[in-house]
């Protein structure tokens, strides 16, 4: 399936300084930006059709991938001067680059790269910036089998604060850590249908226009996922997957310790 990927916002939680032009998708973790990291997630599970919507900081996309080099994390030969590679990340890919806004909402970007998904009935979204260990083809299984226009990958809440509860007389009467309620996040993991178009107007949101309109309908599967799912959407989000890579902590990399 083709997976759109939306890699255009200006991440500006992010940002190491206010003059850190890098965009959050191709911040590294390991030796390695974001977006690679999720590419290679959905390649592990055949889905190697990949269309970029770019805004802020295209330019840094487009160059990382015009001038990809192979041998960054793969074990290769040189025999006679040429370099001969024992493995390859992205020679099966294929991806698409389209500029779809530097001011454009999630739902505009996806309503601009529609054209390039070749009216395909079921096609794969993320946003780029959220490591997983989440059964992909068992979710796209799930939603065929089920007949739903669209699902979003559900994931508990990731919140480290508590819930204090209090009586008449200002006494704190119990206290839940926020992780510990019976509620979940939208992971931002989807596997969508051309359905979503019908609820998406000009300007538009996935979640809060496609999303909820499909919901309503009773057409939105949610899978709950309670494996690793971490986002990287602050520096500190970010530095916390790097330091786990560089002591081997890395269970998003499925494709490296598979995980069905």
């Amino acid at each position: 399936m083709k997976v759109v990927l939306f890699c255009g916002g200006y991440g500006m939680r992010m940002r190491n300084t206010a003059d850190d032009m890098v965009p959050k998708p191709m911040q590294l973790v390991g030796p390695r930006p974001l977006i690679w990291h999720v590419m290679r997630y959905y390649a592990h599970f055949g889905h190697t059709e990949f269309v970029l919507c770019l805004g802020y900081g295209a330019q840094h996309i487009k160059n990382y991938f015009l001038n990809y080099r192979e041998t960054e994390s793969n074990d290769f030969v040189i025999r006679g001067g040429e370099v001969e590679l024992l493995g390859a990340d992205m020679r099966e890919w294929t991806i698409t680059f389209v500029d779809t806004g530097l001011e454009s909402a999630i739902g505009e970007r996806l309503r601009r790269a529609r054209p390039y998904l070749d009216g395909d009935e079921y096609f794969l979204a993320n946003y780029a910036d959220v490591l997983s260990d989440a059964p992909m083809n068992t979710i796209i299984d799930q939603v065929k089998e089920t007949g739903s226009a669209a699902s979003m990958l559900l994931v508990p809440p990731q919140s480290s604060f508590h819930c204090v509860d209090v009586d008449g007389e200002s006494k704190v009467t119990g206290i839940t850590p926020v992780s510990e309620f019976p509620i979940w996040e939208n992971g931002g993991y989807f596997v969508l249908t051309q359905e979503v178009f019908d609820h998406l107007p000009p300007g538009g949101d996935l979640v809060a226009d496609s999303c909820t309109a499909l919901a309503k309908e009773g057409k939105l599967l949610g899978y709950k996922h309670r494996g690793f799912w971490k986002p990287a959407d602050t520096f500190k989000e970010r530095a916390d997957l790097d330091a786990g890579y560089a002591r081997g902590d890395r269970p998003w990399m499925v494709w490296k310790d598979p995980v069905g």
